[in-house]
């Protein structure tokens, strides 16, 4: 499988930008898909997570209420719609398969293919 992570972009303090992650060469819509984000000098985080069939979402909790997350199996896409961005958002962020059709793991480790990561500055 293969991801493609695009939407990323420079962006004033409040604005908004959506992210999609599309896939390709594999079996896309029975396992969850996640977004993660990484920034300079941190970790990798969990942002959010949909379920295979889109029914079921989790959030980090400093994006709850601000950002949503989507698919459209019909099409192997996954969105990120960023809301109300601040400069603490600023990263890269990067789509993942999870290894299961739910999308309460928040752990990298659960994920088993990766897209290659779309920058993301939010500038006060």
């Amino acid at each position: 499988v293969q991801l493609q992570a695009s939407g990323g972009g420079l962006v004033q303090a409040g604005g908004s930008l959506r992210l999609s992650c599309a896939a390709s060469g594999g079996i896309f819509s029975i396992y969850a898909v996640g977004w993660f984000r990484q920034a300079p000098g941190k970790e990798r985080e969990f942002v959010a997570a949909i379920s295979g069939n889109g029914l079921s979402k989790n959030y980090a909790d400093s994006v709850k209420g601000r950002f949503t997350i989507s698919r459209d199996n019909s099409q192997n896409t996954a969105y990120l719609q960023m809301n109300s961005l601040n400069t603490e958002d600023t990263a890269v962020y990067y789509c993942a398969r999870s290894r299961f059709p739910s999308p309460q793991s928040s752990t990298a480790l659960n994920y088993d293919y990766w897209g290659q990561g779309t920058q993301v500055t939010v500038s006060s």
